[in-house]
């Protein structure tokens, strides 16, 4: 465990205007947050779901690419971090340019909501923009055997992969 910092107890904790204080003191938006500090403050907030302090961090240009060495992109902890994601905050990600098609471990979060059957969060991700691929639509199949319980939950998907023109052919 690290020793963790203002901005990041600020960042976990969602207080959106001490996160904003601590900005203008001068805290460094690119340190090491999170229990272990695996994360930035931009990715945790982004897998909390904490989409005030996401717009903050944002506005003071903290960086939005793949980050740290586990490459964690704050779009796809924010599309997969619980079974639904979290829209607002995936709503602030996409407003202020991340890149709807950035890839974490060789997937969008397109093909990461397919692959969780996250159907709300691959709804919004094809309707801001996101490019279905075959990955998610395999990933989605896959995802229909390995949880018979929510099979349905993934015809649907497949269903609006298709929809958005994606062909396995």
């Amino acid at each position: 465990m690290v020793r963790r910092t203002a901005l990041d107890l600020a960042v976990h904790a969602g207080h959106a205007e001490t996160v904003r204080v601590l900005l203008a003191a001068g805290a460094d938006l690119r340190q090491r947050a999170g229990e272990y500090g695996e994360l930035t403050p931009l990715c945790l907030a982004a897998v909390l779901g904490h989409a005030a302090v996401v717009e903050i961090l944002l506005a003071a240009g903290a960086p939005t690419g793949a980050q740290g060495e586990m490459g964690y992109v704050p779009l796809v902890l924010a599309a997969t971090a619980t079974e639904q994601g979290h829209p607002q905050t995936v709503d602030v990600l996409l407003r202020h340019g991340v890149d709807i098609n950035g890839v974490m471990k060789d997937k969008t979060s397109l093909e990461w909501a397919a692959d969780f059957g996250q159907l709300q969060m691959v709804h919004q991700l094809l309707a801001r923009g996101a490019i279905p691929t075959v990955k998610a639509l395999s990933s989605a199949r896959a995802g229909r055997e390995r949880s018979p319980e929510i099979a349905d939950k993934y015809t649907l998907i497949v269903d609006a992969l298709h929809a958005a023109g994606i062909d396995e052919d």
